[in-house]
């Protein structure tokens, strides 16, 4: 069976998707990798919050799917809305990469003796289009002057090294997979220091390092093709994550981020939200990684 698999066309879009044809591949299918181009893609805004509601990166994909222009489809999984159309399910969820964010900064910026968390020289340019690093940036590090920057990952690295920032903000599974496939990148990080920035602390968005793999939910053959990538512990950690996030009702124009993880007895959820100019942090765990949500969002808010 011949898969078509839809993605964007962006160097970790492709590669990510290059994973899955792989295990695909490895299993007996034959995958032919087509190319899709969003309104996100097309967008010059200068922030992720400009561009519009979220799934701005997924919208023509997910349409595809439903057309049956494709069989399947790869989203960074922090991209999807937490809604899609009921025609659609999540099929699978691989085995989840680093959820952290790392700051990548010019050696000449990087200082110590500021903390563990934002060794920054003082008021250091930071580069970033994310509205949530926006506001931890700030939030741990006033001081900092935070400006936009939107591009691929090669190109926001590149704008490092012109020297137009001192740091910037990437994630961690990103970068470490483009580094992973390609040299260019492991060349483009020669000289810069990559500080991994603790998940408990800056808060990652919610389901970042995650791959969701897409599909119509009437076509079997598929969903039985793609059950064998799904990641139990991983699905379930995402899915938490993303059941905080509804409750906040927000995408791309609020700062938000949730983190999941597996703890002594079951899991451990971390949400952190700005609100009315205040940043606000919550930490609830327990065995039923269904009731987080409701309790760390409870938590979160004020209600308890």
């Amino acid at each position: 069976m011949k898969l078509r698999l839809g993605t964007r066309a962006s160097d970790l879009a492709r590669t990510q998707s290059a994973t899955v044809a792989r295990r695909l591949n490895e299993a007996g299918f034959e995958t032919e990798i087509k190319l899709i181009r969003t309104a996100g893609d097309r967008s010059k805004a200068a922030s992720f919050g400009s561009i519009g509601p979220q799934g701005v990166f997924v919208r023509e994909i997910e349409q595809a799917l439903v057309a049956d222009a494709i069989d399947l489809a790869v989203h960074s999984f922090k991209d999807l809305p937490t809604s899609s159309p009921p025609e659609l399910a999540i099929a699978a969820v691989p085995e989840r990469a680093d959820a952290a964010d790392v700051l990548i900064v010019n050696e000449q910026a990087l200082d110590r003796s500021a903390g563990a968390l934002l060794p920054l020289i003082e008021h250091a340019r930071v580069g970033t289009a994310s509205v949530r690093r926006r506001v931890w940036l700030g939030h741990f590090r006033p001081d900092l002057r935070v400006e936009s920057l939107r591009g691929n990952v090669p190109t926001r690295i590149g704008r490092l090294r012109e020297m137009r920032y001192d740091a910037i903000v990437l994630a961690a599974a990103g970068v470490e997979r483009l580094r992973r496939a390609t040299n260019v990148l492991e060349s483009m990080l020669e000289g810069l220091a990559i500080v991994r920035l603790d998940p408990e602390l800056f808060v990652p968005a919610p389901a970042q390092g995650a791959l969701a793999v897409q599909c119509r939910v009437d076509n079997a053959a598929v969903n039985a093709a793609l059950r064998a990538l799904d990641d139990a512990p991983s699905r379930t950690a995402v899915s938490t994550e993303r059941d905080t996030l509804a409750r906040a009702e927000g995408g791309c124009d609020i700062a938000f981020g949730a983190y999941c993880r597996r703890a002594a007895r079951g899991f451990e959820l971390i949400a952190m939200l700005e609100r009315d100019g205040r940043v606000r942090v919550s930490r609830v765990s327990g065995s039923d990684a269904a009731a987080l949500a409701d309790k760390g969002w409870a938590e979160l808010v004020g209600a308890v």
